[in-house]
């Protein structure tokens, strides 16, 4: 069979999975589960022989006309180079392991098996963005992700939050998506043709007219795709669904999209130094703001929601500096490291019986419960802060390697600002991001209190993927010699510098937040004690009642995080929230910010008042001209002819002798205007 054969079958084996088992869900409930595994497990298996064949040589293009267009062509085309089959490994990959795990997360669910049709799908379109050598194919899969990611993201749909972030979602990636379809469009125009490899040609002759508004226009679609700055606010939300969902999108499938979709166009956007000063802005604040948000939450899947912004923000700075190398080198390790965390959370989960980490800082001993838990967030944890020799120093230190030679002038594509920009921010987020990685730890590891409740050994199903992860994990990175082969040739082996400036920035980051997790833990056991003595007292101080007033908040977030309808479904029993403060380094280390943070620097009310107010203002003035005025003359119009019909309609009575009468009464009004005429003119 060849290699464009297998290629055809990667995407199209879990499509005919998800079609198969929406159909015979209800029907045939026990082929569900076989029907959600084994094609993605043979399209991950298929995808491996691909990148195999492949073997990171000359790209094998093949592409055959879907439909004469009478202007600019449709193919269905593949396009496989050693980042597209690479990326397809990790999809399918991931997709294989949240399969597995969700046979044992979802078990008792009402709604598994729509779920796991369209997990099927979502893994299919993904696939198709990867192989697709036609901007308008890969189009097809990027929206279909959109509409997979509202109704799994809208799983619990009884539920409001549910259904408030899966329409979220939706709008706020389509907001991105509709100057991305006009990006695509003009790029078509310009180079003839929606074929990738004929776009790179014209881009490479100085074939492209207008650069600048097309990169921009296309980038607007990326940053809602990959949860970039401004258009990043829907994936926090977007954690009210299932957590395996959560590892989908975020290691493999939707938010890598964006980033793998400029990777494949770079050419592009390097045609535009604007356009790459604009990214590596977009890039920093992404970086710097998601750090911040993430110190704040009290919800672990936000705490990783806001880590994978931060993540895709390492991503898109690297392509802001021109090198794609780096950028899809830590996508995949952070697609491995990235879908263990969540699903390393999902069994926290269900064994603590809530997400709120200051609930599980309240609980001693939950380590010991989830051994292989709490080994494999460990090394994930190592790996997201960037520690050597885990899979994350090497990939980030490829994308600070790349900063670093564009900020010294070494990049024949980017410009200095652009390098030092990502640099910087680069740096101060890998304190962020050891900060908030060990604050986790901490608070979900080494809680004080009441001990954690035991169910026993979690289910194989959930824990074995948890170390099949570990793997690439620990020794993905070990890879960046050979893989710089695969892709552009560019260096992926960390340099003296940027090595001892990472793994310094990020060790600051993990000590600091040590050290005031041990300074608020020594408070937090006191706490109870002075707010006893200043009740006795009846004292007002100002210190007492700040301590109760932060305990009383932690308490009602506790609360809240533990009664999310995917606690009450996947846990064991209804959990009772322990009681009393919780030591929160991240209050210590965000001081007066961390109120705003934790709300995310309240750009939802941003936008609320910028854009939603006046658009349902806007659309309550239509309402309201469309139902005072235009209304009114249409009214106005019907109403004439139905005066006239109901005069008319007295008339006809039906009564013969009233017709005889009226016929007699005109008759004799004719004659005597007859004879009246008559006179006046013999008068005259």
């Amino acid at each position: 069979m060849s290699t464009t054969t297998l290629a055809v079958l990667v995407p199209l084996l879990p499509f005919l999975g998800a079609v198969a088992g929406l159909l015979l869900g209800r029907t045939a409930p026990g082929f569900v589960r076989p029907l959600a595994l084994l094609p993605t497990l043979a399209a991950a298996v298929l995808a491996v022989l691909v990148a195999l064949r492949q073997g990171g040589g000359a790209a094998i293009d093949t592409a055959t006309e879907l439909t004469p267009t009478g202007s600019v062509p449709i193919e269905l085309s593949l396009h496989l180079d050693g980042f597209a089959v690479l990326v397809a490994v990790l999809v399918g990959l991931v997709a294989t392991c949240v399969q597995v795990y969700s046979t044992a997360y979802l078990r008792d669910d009402p709604r598994y098996p729509s779920y796991a049709a369209l997990v099927s799908l979502f893994t299919s379109a993904m696939l198709l963005v990867v192989y697709s050598g036609d901007l308008m194919v890969l189009l097809v899969g990027w929206e279909v992700m959109g509409i997979c990611s509202y109704f799994l993201v809208g799983h619990y749909w009884e539920t409001q939050a549910a259904r408030s972030a899966s329409l979220k979602a939706f709008l706020v990636t389509k907001l991105g998506d509709v100057p991305f379809l006009i990006g695509l469009f003009a790029l078509a125009t310009d180079a003839g043709s929606f074929r990738i490899t004929k776009i790179l040609d014209t881009v490479a002759a100085g074939g492209l007219d207008h650069p600048t508004p097309v990169a921009l226009l296309l980038l607007a679609g990326v940053a809602g795709k990959s949860a970039q700055f401004p258009l990043h606010t829907w994936l926090p939300d977007a954690m009210a669904g299932p957590t395996p969902v959560s590892a989908l999108i975020h290691a493999a499938t939707m938010v890598a999209a964006g980033v793998y979709f400029v990777a494949r166009l770079l050419p592009v956007f390097t045609a535009s130094h604007a356009a790459l000063l604009v990214m590596a802005v977009m890039a920093a604040v992404t970086m710097i703001g998601s750090g911040l948000a993430a110190l704040a939450q009290d919800d672990i899947k936000r705490v990783l929601a806001y880590s994978t912004i931060g993540q895709l923000g390492y991503m898109t700075g690297a392509l802001a500096v021109g090198d794609r190398g780096a950028a899809v080198f830590h996508l995949l390790s952070h697609g491995a490291f990235k879908a263990l965390l969540f699903l390393g959370a999902g069994v926290i989960i269900h064994a603590a019986g809530t997400n709120s980490l200051a609930a599980m800082s309240r609980m001693d001993g939950l380590a010991k419960r989830i051994p292989d838990a709490f080994w494999t967030m460990t090394i994930a944890l190592l790996a997201l802060a960037a520690i050597p020799p885990f899979a994350g120093f090497f990939s980030k230190e490829a994308v600070l390697v790349a900063a670093e030679l564009s900020a010294a002038g070494h990049s024949s594509v980017a410009p200095p600002a652009a390098g030092w920009t990502v640099l910087v921010a680069g740096l101060l987020s890998a304190v962020l991001t050891a900060a908030y990685a060990t604050r986790l730890w901490l608070m979900a590891f080494r809680g004080r209190g009441a001990a954690a409740p035991d169910h026993g050994r979690e289910p194989v199903a959930m824990t074995g993927v948890l170390w099949l992860l570990a793997i690439p994990s620990v020794g993905f990175g070990l890879a960046a010699g050979p893989l710089a082969d695969w892709f552009d040739g560019g260096r992926l082996v960390p340099t003296l510098t940027t090595s001892l400036l990472g793994t310094g920035a990020a060790v600051i980051g993990a000590l600091l937040t040590y050290g005031l997790w041990q300074r608020d833990t020594a408070r937090t056991a006191a706490a109870p004690a002075a707010i006893g003595a200043a009740a006795a007292a009846g004292a007002t101080a100002e210190q007492p009642a700040a301590v109760s007033a932060r305990v009383s908040a932690a308490t009602a977030a506790a609360e809240s995080a533990a009664e999310t309808p995917e606690v009450a479904e996947v846990t064991h029993q209804h959990p009772v929230v322990p009681t009393g403060p919780a030591p929160d380094p991240g209050r210590a280390l965000l001081g007066p910010l961390h109120r705003h943070a934790a709300d995310g620097f309240h750009l939802d009310a941003v936008y609320d008042r910028l854009f939603v107010r006046p658009v349902r203002a806007a659309a309550r003035l239509v309402r309201f001209l469309d139902r005072e005025v235009v209304d009114t003359y249409v009214r106005g119009a019907g109403a004439a002819p139905r005066l006239l019909g109901t005069l008319v309609r007295r008339a006809q009575t039906g009564n013969v002798q009233t017709y005889l009468s009226a016929l007699l009464a005109g008759a004799v009004v004719l004659a005597i205007a007859t004879a009246v005429l008559a006179n006046v003119n013999a008068g005259s």
